[in-house]
């Protein structure tokens, strides 16, 4: 369960904006600050069912998105190579250099 919860979580980080707005922000209000379906339906005086559909469907919408676009899986892909490339510069004896390209490394994945 916390697996599908980190990636819906990191789904609706790229694909957000794409959803429709009550789909977003019950999925928000469920995944983001862990309110029961209940408690979400009550907020928006409907049924549980209602919210438990909209959070299915949009769900749904998160992992089609990805399979067509990736951008969760080239999010990680990009962050295990400035990770190695991290471990690498760490190990240059050239301190000056080791500072300017880590520097450039933070840089780069505050890009993403």
């Amino acid at each position: 369960m916390l697996e599908k919860t980190n990636q819906v979580n990191l789904l609706f980080d790229f694909y957000a904006p794409l959803l429709k707005g009550k789909q977003r922000e019950y999925l928000e209000l469920y995944y983001l600050d862990d309110l029961s379906l209940s408690e979400i339906a009550e907020m928006h005086e409907v049924s549980r069912q209602a919210v438990y559909d909209h959070i299915k469907r949009a769900e749904k919408q998160l992992f089609e998105y990805d399979q067509k676009l990736h951008l969760a899986d080239r999010h990680e892909q990009r962050m295990n190579v400035l990770n190695r490339m991290k471990e690498l510069v760490n190990e240059l004896a050239d301190s000056e250099a080791r500072d300017e390209l880590n520097t450039l490394l933070h840089q780069l994945s505050e890009m993403d």
